[in-house]
């Protein structure tokens, strides 16, 4: 299933999904096309009055190809009834498979994917390199993994694999930690939840309890795979057990430079681990070191989603990440040694994420002009008075809230352009998931929203564009898959530009694996140099701009 080199100029795309500017007449960046396209999914949290925890932390959802038509398809966690519950009508995750018109066809009954878990997070990677992608569930309960058989069938291989995370686990990443070819699995673990704790806000009301009331922590969990779809779990001999802590968001990516991927986890309201690959097996935390583990105030913060971009264009990987009401979403700036420094507040990113709870966030060049900018997704987790334009229910316009956009000036300094965001963030719910990917291949990241307690939200992005764009997708042959975590570097008019390719960030969810550059003016790409994730780097050729490339490894030469 070798992929050659493949160029293609503004891809065909149907006219329900590629309408660009047809909805945007008065300027928004984004067209909500969820009933146009489909897309049929309420999330249902099981509330029963009892203000379980697991009911408020939503879950996520993924763009994936599953049928490998080369179009993206869907897959939304469902929530139902918790396992602490009475009642037991399980409610199962949806697959939506996108047809050649643009629209979506529910196929959960024939796929395989109907999982009746309690729905948290969701991976998509080749586990068994055979160029179908495979699916990892997270639940609050048992985990589940999916094999692709082929066909549009997926199936149940959980036990045989070896997966037995029965917890509540959250985000969930594939990751060739030890660069053998085959993908690992690094799981973050929330909490050990008591479903007899009750909590009050201060109106004296009932209402959701913080993770900090039940101080009782999974460590979180490293599967290794074996390269027969069987997995060993290495979390105690690898160190990733040493402690535990409430985790949600998870990157993987090489932080130190060695060649070798790391992790990182968002911790709510506890320090943040960064665990650097030692090479052996072993992974040590270096968070306080490299200065990502407290704020600029040296306190943990509620950390929930977080993402990975070059935000000052020099040439390295800056985080964001999203935090609760009061704390402010923080920004951590590369300082290009070893290390990271919380900017939050001189960039931009601080007064106006105040008073929101954020979760799902993404960079993304939303203008096309070479620089990343930033979304970001909210909902409440404490009861609050419902907001104006809050319109999912009684009980749900408690905790809803609109979500934001920012306009990067090319130095990192970040400007609150949400007004801009059409009903992306006009709408008022609690937004939960935020997902990427391009749905119309017309060269932008469109945008899968998962709302707790309301519908899932299809946006195609209609944002203006000041230049050309360039879309790689990083392929490695031998493997017959995406290559996870590979980091692409775009010259293009003199100014070089870094993106990451990998599906593990934002929350809960699994995005789209390519790079998207932006070019201002639509310079041409002079070249492209990838990193692949075993740490060898290979020099390709440029392009003209406006084009998606699949670059294979092994085809380009050693810079």
């Amino acid at each position: 299933m070798a992929r050659q080199l493949t160029l293609l100029t503004w891809l065909g795309c149907t006219l329900l999904l590629c309408a660009r500017g047809a909805d945007a007449q008065d300027g928004s960046y984004f067209a909500d096309i969820t009933v146009e396209a489909g897309i049929d999914f309420d999330h249902d949290p099981g509330v029963e009055g009892f203000y379980w925890a697991p009911e408020v932390m939503g879950s996520g959802g993924a763009f994936l190809d599953f049928d490998g038509d080369g179009d993206l398809d869907i897959y939304l966690l469902q929530g139902g009834y918790l396992p602490e519950s009475k009642n037991k009508n399980e409610k199962p995750n949806q697959l939506f498979r996108q047809n050649q018109n643009g629209s979506f066809e529910d196929v959960t009954a024939t796929s395989g994917l109907g999982n009746t878990g309690y729905g948290t997070g969701v991976a998509v990677g080749d586990i068994d390199n055979d160029g179908l992608v495979d699916v990892y569930v997270a639940n609050y309960g048992p985990d589940a993994l999916f094999r692709n058989q082929g066909g549009g069938k997926f199936a149940d291989i959980t036990a045989s694999a070896g997966i037995v995370d029965n917890a509540w686990s959250a985000s969930v990443g594939f990751c060739d930690y030890d660069a053998d070819g085959f993908l690992d699995v690094y799981v973050s673990r929330y909490l050990i939840n008591d479903s007899t704790k009750k909590c009050v806000s201060d109106s004296g009301a009932m209402d959701y309890c913080s993770p900090q009331s039940f101080n009782r922590h999974h460590p979180d969990t490293l599967y290794h795979n074996d390269g027969d779809a069987t997995f060993t779990d290495v979390s105690e001999q690898s160190g990733i057990a040493s402690v535990g802590a409430p985790g949600l968001g998870v990157l993987c990516h090489d932080f130190t430079g060695d060649g070798l991927m790391d992790f990182y986890v968002a911790n709510d309201g506890e320090a943040n681990r960064l665990w650097e690959n030692m090479g052996n097996g072993k992974f040590e935390d270096q968070a306080v070191l490299m200065g990502a583990a407290l704020n600029s105030f040296g306190r943990p913060e509620a950390s929930m989603g977080v993402t990975l971009g070059d935000v000052d264009g020099d040439g390295d990987f800056d985080m964001f990440m999203t935090h609760l009401i009061d704390e402010t979403n923080t920004l951590y700036l590369n300082d290009g040694t070893w290390g990271f420094e919380d900017v939050t507040s001189a960039r931009g990113l601080g007064a106006s994420s105040l008073k929101f709870t954020g979760f799902g966030t993404s960079f993304i060049d939303l203008d096309v002009d070479g620089d990343v900018d930033l979304a970001v997704v909210n909902g409440r987790v404490d009861q609050g008075t419902p907001l104006p334009g809050a319109n999912v229910g009684e009980f749900w316009n408690m905790y809803a809230e609109p979500n934001f956009l920012y306009d990067n000036d090319g130095r990192g300094k970040f400007t609150d352009i949400s007004p801009k965001g059409g009903r992306f963030t006009a709408l008022v719910e609690a937004s939960r998931g935020l997902v990427l990917g391009d749905i119309d291949r017309d060269g932008d990241f469109d945008f899968l929203v998962t709302n707790s307690g309301s519908a899932a939200r299809l946006y195609r992005n209609d944002a203006p564009r000041k230049g050309g764009f360039l879309m790689v997708t990083t392929y490695d042959p031998a493997r017959e898959r995406v290559a996870h975590g590979a980091v692409i570097t775009v010259n293009a008019g003199g100014k070089s530009y870094v993106r990451v390719s990998d599906p593990a960030y934002s929350y809960l969810s699994s995005n789209e694996p390519k790079a998207h550059f932006g070019f201002p003016g639509g310079a041409t790409v002079e070249s492209i140099r990838i990193r692949w994730p075993d740490g060898s780097d290979e020099l390709f050729p440029g392009v003209g701009p406006n084009q998606s490339i699949t670059l294979e490894k092994g085809k380009g030469r050693k810079p």
